[in-house]
């Protein structure tokens, strides 16, 4: 018992642990994705800044292209004077060369008088406006070139760059933001996502321990979950479902204590007779009397047996294939069937089945409902009265009515009146051979075939049963 009771704690353990994988596993998805739309942000502010920069930088290099391409001359000194006038296009450094890539300007003057066969320089010479950048050692590295075209002739090109450690502060920050905004972010899923694994995994332990506990045996334990969301309506189903079982076993007790019961009786009696047999000296007569008796007995017995099989069997009985059918045959059959047993109880049958209609419903499941019914109406009946059955239609219900002038039930008993073992009068019920099961099959075969009972009584008046299924309305083809 301690080693099972261990188990089960390690099994709640290892569902506390599957909420905590579920956490783990939520956290590491939304760190990828907000590193994603990090990495995301910090290209796209990048490359704003750059596009600006290549705005700026181009604007300046066709500025100086535009002045260049108006000289009479293109020497150092005059392109000097022109560069010199454009304050606009101050930057770290500006090269103009001829269109062979000979630099004949350099604000830095380390390059004038030498070929420049710079990316840009040559992507320029060939007609195209070309800027490129790079974010390093926290400063912007730009640099942009655009052609000096002479009445549509390529005379040489501009070439500027700029080292602007501003920006790449501006830029350096901005992506310090996003990181820090990224990692406030996923700081607060990993609380949020650590504090509702714990929460979801303490409910759902609630849940687990209330299992074990009615496994254990109480069925009177219920759950309170809290909240409204999914584990509430489970906690609320595992209540209901408790109270189910709670209601099933107390009828199983029930049964098996009934059923105990009313099994001694006649197993007392067919002992009790065999002892008196073993145990005198009896004449052939009284034997044949006691062994009468013992037959009587052990017919009761087998009445008792064979309906609480049947019982059992109808609970079992799952979806079986109903067959649609007229109820008049059948019922015309089982007062056939009883008319000898009325006629020894001087019991009148009268019928009325004018009103008969279709149903949907197993004919042994019909024969059975109506005999028991009929066999209770002549046992229970007085010497010289009636029972009545009768078939109508009431909208879409068809109506099967069994009545009695019998003795009537109390109305105390009529609550009880489908209770298995229940019997109104139990001396009468010995002496008839009752056992307290057969209504309690009628209402099981009726409710399993999407009907219902009802019954009314008076005292001294007698009691009629009405027992209702739906209409099974067949179309028929003209």
């Amino acid at each position: 018992m301690v080693i099972t009771s261990k188990n089960r704690k390690t099994s709640l353990g290892g569902y506390g642990n599957t909420q905590y994988y579920y956490a783990i596993t939520y956290i590491a998805i939304t760190f990828v994705v907000l590193l994603i739309l990090n990495i995301y942000c910090s290209n796209a502010s990048q490359k704003l800044f750059y596009q600006s920069k290549e705005a700026s930088m181009l604007e300046k290099c066709h500025m100086a292209a535009d002045e260049i391409s108006q000289l009479e001359v293109m020497n150092t000194s005059t392109i000097a004077g022109v560069i010199s006038q454009m304050d606009s296009t101050t930057s770290s450094r500006l090269i103009v060369t001829d269109h062979t890539g000979l630099a004949l300007y350099d604000s830095q003057e380390t390059a004038t008088g030498r070929y420049v066969l710079f990316p840009e320089v040559l992507q320029a010479m060939k007609g195209y406006n070309v800027f490129s950048g790079n974010f390093h050692n926290g400063a912007v590295n730009s640099r942009a070139a655009a052609p000096v075209v002479y009445y549509g002739s390529i005379i040489g090109c501009v070439y500027v760059t700029e080292y602007d450690p501003s920006q790449g502060i501006l830029i350096r920050s901005l992506q310090n933001n996003i990181l820090q905004i990224t990692l406030i972010l996923e700081i607060i899923v990993t609380v949020f996502s650590l504090a509702f694994a714990a929460t979801f995994s303490r409910r759902l332990k609630r849940i687990m321990t209330s299992m074990r506990i009615i496994q254990e045996g109480d069925y009177s334990h219920k759950v309170n979950i809290g909240g409204n969301d999914e584990l509430t309506l489970l906690g609320n189903e595992f209540n209901d479902l408790t109270e189910r079982l709670q209601t099933s076993e107390q009828k199983r007790h029930r049964f098996i204590s009934d059923a105990s019961h009313e099994l001694k009786t006649p197993l007392a009696s067919i002992k009790l007779l065999t002892d008196s047999i073993l145990q005198n000296d009896m004449d052939l007569e009284t034997i044949r009397e006691f062994v009468g008796d013992i037959g009587n007995e052990a017919e009761r017995l087998n009445r008792m047996t064979e309906k609480m099989l049947s019982l059992t069997k109808i609970d079992g009985v799952q979806n079986e294939e109903s067959e649609i059918i007229y109820m008049t045959p059948t019922v015309e059959r089982v007062v056939r069937m009883l008319t000898p047993l009325a006629g020894q109880q001087n019991v009148t049958i009268q019928t009325d089945l004018t009103g008969d209609c279709p149903v949907l419903i197993l004919e042994d499941d019909l024969y059975q409902v109506v005999f028991n019914l009929m066999e209770n109406g002549i046992k229970y009946n007085i010497p010289g009265g009636t029972l009545k059955i009768s078939l109508t239609r009431q909208e879409d219900n068809a109506l099967l009515q069994v009545s009695d002038s019998g003795m009537g039930i109390p109305e105390d008993a009529i609550g009880h009146l489908f209770e298995r073992f229940y019997r109104v009068d139990k001396a009468r019920s010995r002496a008839t051979g009752g056992s307290g099961l057969g209504l309690a099959i009628v209402r099981a075969i009726v409710q399993r075939n999407r009907g219902d009972i009802q019954v009314s009584s008076q005292e001294g008046k007698g009691t009629v049963f009405t027992v209702t299924f739906p209409v099974f309305d067949t179309e028929v083809d003209k």
